[in-house]
């Protein structure tokens, strides 16, 4: 498994959004996203597993925090803006 380099994270209001990116077969990228809120013992990590593939990393990871972003409700222009 070929995972790529840490794609910068997004903090809106009490969430940290992650995009994540990794390398499958046939040079496609997959894609999923990690939103976070809470701290310490409290801490609620969820991981989304999305479906598309890319063939672009950085795509991949804009859609992937697109989606994190429309998860928690926040505007999808903030993924633009990140």
């Amino acid at each position: 498994m070929n995972i790529h380099p840490k794609h910068a994270p997004v903090s809106v209001g009490k969430y940290l959004i992650s995009p994540l990116t990794k390398a499958v077969e046939g040079g496609w990228i997959a894609c999923s996203v990690s939103i976070r809120s809470g701290c310490g013992s409290a801490t609620t990590d969820r991981v989304v597993r999305l479906t598309r593939l890319f063939r672009d990393p950085a795509l991949a990871a804009r859609y992937a925090l697109g989606e994190g972003l429309q998860w928690i409700g926040a505007p999808r222009a903030m993924a633009q803006a990140g």
